[in-house]
């Protein structure tokens, strides 16, 4: 649920909200457990982020994700869904009833390492678990559900990332570095800069980034400072200042991308 529900439509006191009480073990990887205290019905709008939300569903009713703009299809409704949302085009929808998770926000190299697929195979859409990890995801959904406490959960769903962790492949290190840079400088670096920190020409580092991200570099970069903006403009900024602190050339620079990963303007997105 990026971006939610602390900040999506239909978000407030009525979820609880529970986080792990101590860091995960495996690096790259923030967890949550949500779960609708009053048992309405959910319209959750969700928004890109620079990660991969993986969310194991644990309640009784089935709740699907559906597309906003861009090229990300619709999941069917299905009891207990867990599912993968990758690096996405565009804001989506969360819908349902009763929901009761744990989600999990994974930078793309932890994602490159625990769902046995690189993010760019994910081709911005939205998968079922079950369709990557089979049997183990049920048992893992299994386990999780049964469990009564969320620092229960939170400890089975590590020890398992831990172990798929030991067994994974791992990014190129020079596509993870690049990767790190991005997110370190918030969106604000030039391709040719980021290609001679790693020694690469620029074409290698757009063919090697895409294949392993499933984003360019460019596309990467803009997605992270579209977070950075968006979080901003929700918590009270001012646009012209959130696009001069956020690295955008403008305000208009700013209202483009923000309509481009949002499907709305400025003070749309301070609203929700």
């Amino acid at each position: 649920m990026a971006h939610g529900p602390d900040g999506g439509e239909g978000a407030g006191s009525r979820w609880e909200v529970t986080r792990p009480g101590s860091a995960t073990a495996v690096s790259g990887v923030r967890m949550a457990g949500f779960r609708d205290r009053a048992g309405r019905s959910l319209d959750l709008r969700v928004l890109p982020q620079p990660a991969v939300v993986v969310v194991i569903g644990l309640g009784d009713d089935p709740f699907t994700v559906e597309a906003g703009i861009g090229e990300r299809p619709s999941t069917g409704p299905k009891p207990n869904p867990s599912l993968v949302a990758s690096l996405s085009p565009g804001p989506a929808r969360v819908r349902g009833r009763n929901v009761e998770c744990v989600e999990m926000c994974l930078s793309p190299v932890a994602a490159y390492t625990l769902l046995g697929v690189s993010p760019h195979e994910l081709r911005g859409s939205v998968v079922g678990l079950e369709d990557l990890w089979g049997r183990q995801e049920r048992q893992l959904r299994e386990r999780v559900a049964a469990a009564t406490a969320w620092q229960e959960r939170f400890l089975l769903v590590g020890e398992f990332l831990a172990r798929r962790a030991a067994r994974g492949a791992s990014m190129t290190p020079e596509v993870a570095g690049v990767w790190d840079t991005i997110m370190a400088r918030g969106g604000r670096v030039r391709v040719d800069d980021l290609a001679a920190s790693c020694g690469w020409s620029r074409k290698r580092l757009w063919s090697r980034f895409s294949a392993q991200i499933g984003l360019t570099p460019k596309r990467a970069a803009m997605l992270v400072r579209f977070d950075r903006a968006a979080r901003a403009l929700r918590a009270g900024g001012n646009a012209a200042d959130v696009a001069l602190a956020h690295g955008f050339a403008d305000q208009s620079h700013l209202h483009r991308d923000v309509l481009a990963f949002a499907g709305c303007t400025p003070a749309a997105l301070a609203g929700l």
